[in-house]
C-alpha cells in the first residue's frame, strides 16, 4: 500500500507518517520498485495504535514505550498498566492546573466592567498588576 491508501485506512495524514518515520516511531517503510514507500496492514494497525494512543493524550515518548510493550508478547501486564496510571496522575495534574487557569479568568472578568473605558482589569491581570500578584505588596 502506498502512503496515500495507509492514510486514509489509519487516519493519519501522510505528513504524520513520514514525522512517526523520521522520529522512529514507526519503522521506515520498505520501497517499491518507483521509490515509493510501501505499508502493510501490520503498518495500518501500528498508525491506529499511535493514533489511539495520542488522541488520549500519551506523549511520543510514552507512545514508543507503549508500542515497545504492545509487541512483546512475554511482557508483564504491570508494566503497560504503570504507563497508564503515570498518564492518569499527569492527567489530574493538568486538570488542577486548568480549573486554576479556568478561576483566574473567571475573576478577571468578573473585574471587568466591558464597557467604553480603557481600564481594563484584564490586561492588567496579565500584566501582572491588581489582585495578580504574589500578594506581597
Amino acid at each position: 500500500m502506498n502512503i496515500g491508501q495507509v492514510a486514509k485506512l489509519s487516519d493519519v495524514s501522510a505528513k504524520t507518517i513520514r514525522y512517526y518515520e523520521s522520529i522512529e516511531l514507526i519503522p521506515k517503510a520498505a520501497r517499491s520498485n518507483n521509490g515509493y514507500r510501501d505499508y502493510s496492514g501490520n503498518d495500518v494497525q501500528t498508525l491506529r495504535f499511535i493514533k489511539r494512543s495520542r488522541n488520549l493524550g500519551f506523549s511520543v515518548n510514552d507512545v514508543a514505550n507503549l508500542l515497545d510493550l504492545w509487541r512483546d508478547k512475554q511482557r508483564v501486564s504491570g508494566d503497560v498498566k504503570a504507563v497508564a496510571l503515570k498518564h492518569i496522575e499527569d492527567i489530574e495534574i493538568r486538570i488542577q492546573e486548568l480549573q486554576s487557569i479556568r478561576d483566574t479568568l473567571k475573576n478577571l472578568t468578573v473585574c471587568c466592567h466591558g464597557d467604553d473605558r480603557p481600564d481594563c482589569p484584564i490586561l492588567e491581570g496579565l500584566a501582572g498588576e491588581s489582585f495578580l500578584s504574589d500578594g506581597d505588596d
